[in-house]
């Protein structure tokens, strides 16, 4: 799809998990991990990096505590939504409802970094205005997840931290089988920071 498609990244979780193990102190989006490039970057950094360049708004989503997170994004080139709620559900409506002028929206998570630029792409161009683009690795859907046009009523309907998995059972879902172990891995524990998977795709 050639009409602009807004690059969304989700990163208003508060990370319970990785605070539980690292300190309550310690945000994983802001933790340094090597990438599938070999460079060490916050592990954020490595998602806006992967943002593909086009005409759709590029948006991150986040609550006003997160002032580093700010910055990395606008660093980047992002604009920056901010809302009250962690809720994932939450997020999707608000970030949704900002951009109902956009073609599509191609969901990224801000704690997942290895995966690889060209599977971020592949999503993106796989957006059409009546699906659902997932990436598919061994048998399992990964992120980012891409959403035509049709679906922005029911994401904007999403609240609390209930996803948009849902929409998957009623909606015409084009699966991208992909070699990338990427799609899977988000940080969730330190030691999820130190990817096992091959660094090549």
């Amino acid at each position: 799809m050639s009409e602009a498609i807004a690059a969304i990244v989700l990163a208003a979780g508060q990370g319970s998990r990785y605070r539980q193990v690292a300190g309550a102190d310690q945000d994983k989006l802001l933790a340094p991990c090597v990438g599938r490039d070999g460079v060490e970057r916050a592990v954020l950094e490595h998602v806006l990096l992967s943002l593909p360049q086009g005409p759709g708004a590029r948006l991150l989503v986040t609550t006003a505590d997160r002032v580093e997170v700010i910055g990395l994004a606008q660093a980047y080139g992002c604009g920056v939504l901010l809302i009250e709620s962690t809720g994932m559900g939450d997020s999707l409506a608000a970030v949704v409802t900002a951009t109902t002028d956009q073609a599509g929206w191609l969901v990224l998570l801000g704690d997942m970094p290895f995966i690889l630029p060209e599977t971020v792409a592949r999503v993106m161009e796989g957006i059409e205005d009546d699906g659902i683009c997932v990436p598919v690795f061994q048998g399992e859907y990964g992120h980012p997840v891409g959403f035509g046009r049709l679906f922005g009523p029911a994401l904007m309907g999403l609240s609390g931290d209930r996803g948009a998995k849902p929409l998957f059972a009623g909606g015409n879902v084009r699966e991208l089988s992909v070699e990338d172990h990427g799609v899977l891995w988000d940080v969730d524990r330190p030691e999820c920071l130190i990817f096992r998977g091959k660094f090549s795709s």
